[in-house]
């Protein structure tokens, strides 16, 4: 059935329930350098200008040497817990509560990992290229502050 002769411009101006249409977020689905109406994970983060996207790219920055900084809180727990099960091996049984706290707070610690990595590659996800930049430049810096360790675990989203 040909539908060109009919008349579509009742549809053009309908305000589909997205709010004022100049306030929209774009949502790519190919890499892009063009910030205009960026919104980063959530709505309220809405990049409106440089100003914005400076202040944004900052935060992803920091966001990112962040999840560095919880993967070194790890590592060093997993350590102080296993210098403990050392001590406790020496000195005889008594150590289950110890085991048992201990595996506790390493899932919730591992749990955080998880949670903070997803979120990473959710602002990766906007597959524009000053916030995939920003995450780079964060996850760089955060090494350089505080992984000090072996880069076994990588950034990935699991």
């Amino acid at each position: 059935m040909d539908h060109s002769q009919h008349d579509h411009s009742a549809h053009a101006n309908m305000d589909m329930g997205h709010g004022d249409m100049g306030d929209r977020c774009s949502m790519n689905m190919l890499f892009t350098w063009d910030p205009t109406n960026l919104c980063i994970i959530f709505r309220s983060w809405h990049i409106r200008g440089t100003v914005s996207l400076i202040f944004s790219l900052l935060a992803i920055v920091a966001l990112t040497a962040g999840y560095e900084f919880v993967r070194e809180v790890s590592r060093r727990y997993e350590a102080k817990l296993e210098a403990k099960r050392g001590i406790l091996r020496r000195e005889g049984p008594g150590g289950t509560t110890i085991q048992k706290d201990g595996q506790l707070i390493k899932a919730l610690l591992y749990a955080l990992q998880v949670f903070y990595s997803f979120f990473i590659m959710l602002l990766f996800m906007t597959y524009n290229g000053w916030v995939m930049l920003a995450v780079a430049v964060g996850a760089f810096v955060g090494y350089m502050i505080w992984g000090n360790t072996s880069a076994v675990k990588s950034v990935a989203c699991h």
